[in-house]
């Protein structure tokens, strides 16, 4: 029986719109391309979710995947405010959801600097019943260490939970440690699935 479900917070329960937020800067088209290849689409950007690296160290990390973008960059990252909205369903559903009996958790690779500059976005987070966010405990998805440390944390045991993430690759772990998992694509879908693993959704 399910009885904890556990989100995964960047396009399941808030939108991470950094195409919109560059956007609003005034950067297009080759431009854009080459900011998102020096930074959001860099891995260097897994580091930003581990929480090891000082910020500095991180803008001077994605200066050096593109150095001609350096004024950019160092614009980009001056505040994120933005880069993260909060979807409209996010505080009714988790709610809802503990209405019916169940508990709800977060486990997101996040990092500092948007958890502060963009926590008017993450409001939802107060409501739920705990969660892990990768930059506090330096760990991120898909390493086995996160997934056993919110089980851990929280006394869950995993075949009483379900993990929803839109990203493939943070799945199998998961599934090896015994939890249910779903491939988010919307809430209207995951909400089926949901509903297949006998959770009662209102």
């Amino acid at each position: 029986m399910i009885r904890n479900i556990i989100f995964d917070i960047g396009n399941v329960l808030a939108d991470f719109c950094w195409e919109a937020f560059y956007r609003g800067l005034g950067y297009e088209g080759e431009v854009l391309e080459r900011l998102g290849r020096a930074t959001v689409k860099s891995p260097v950007w897994n580091e930003v979710d581990r929480g090891v690296w000082s910020e500095e160290e991180l803008v001077e990390g994605f200066i050096r995947n593109d150095p001609a973008m350096e004024p950019e960059i160092r614009r980009i990252f001056q505040n994120v405010h933005g880069m993260v909205s909060r979807r409209e369903y996010a505080i009714p559903w988790i709610r809802s959801l503990q209405e019916a009996g169940y508990r709800c958790y977060y486990l997101s690779n996040f990092s500092c600097k948007a958890h502060t500059e963009c926590a008017d976005a993450l409001d939802f987070l107060e409501y739920m019943d705990g969660g892990i966010l990768s930059y506090q405990d330096k760990v991120i998805k898909p390493q086995r260490e996160i997934y056993q440390l919110l089980l851990d944390r929280y006394g869950l045991k995993a075949q009483e939970c379900v993990f929803l993430d839109d990203t493939k690759k943070n799945l199998p772990m998961a599934e090896e440690l015994g939890i249910k998992t779903i491939l988010f694509q919307d809430r209207e879908q995951a909400m089926e699935e949901l509903k297949e693993l006998g959770v009662d959704t209102p």
